[in-house]
């Protein structure tokens, strides 16, 4: 089996069936790097996309070509505000805390660091959970 330059296997070499939804393997190869030394992070299948975990808590994902961010409810106002942020709303109602970042605002690696962080951190504040077993931890 191939695996990105990082060392990791994408889902489809895994054998994860992604519900025939794709998404952005070479954004998640970026997230991915930004989130290597972070403590506690568990890479999961969700929604038909990819998230990472932190201590338990979803931090970040990636779904079609956009960025997920769980920026938590204080956050969500100003998340919202900046470029290329609207609703996740992948339910058909919108989850407050919870953003969509598109492609074309995290070209640059400065505009996808300060996601990751703002996701990780919000993460990273709230009481560890116990990992699922269906988890696969980020090596």
């Amino acid at each position: 089996m191939a695996s990105t330059d990082s060392g990791y296997l994408r889902p489809s070499e895994w054998g994860i069936d992604t519900g025939g939804m794709a998404y952005d393997d070479e954004l998640v190869d970026r997230v991915r790097a930004r989130l290597a030394g972070t403590d506690g992070v568990t890479e999961l299948q969700m929604f038909g996309g990819w998230g990472a975990t932190v201590h338990g808590n979803m931090a970040v994902g990636v779904m079609d070509h956009d960025l997920i961010v769980r920026v938590g409810p204080d956050g969500y106002a100003a998340a919202l505000a900046r470029p290329g942020a609207r609703p996740f709303d992948f339910t058909g109602r919108a989850m407050t805390g919870w953003v969509y970042v598109e492609a074309a605002a995290i070209t640059t690696g400065r505009a996808l660091d300060r996601w990751v962080r703002a996701g990780v951190e919000f993460a990273g504040s709230l009481p560890a959970k116990a990992a699922s077993p269906k988890r696969r931890a980020a090596r």
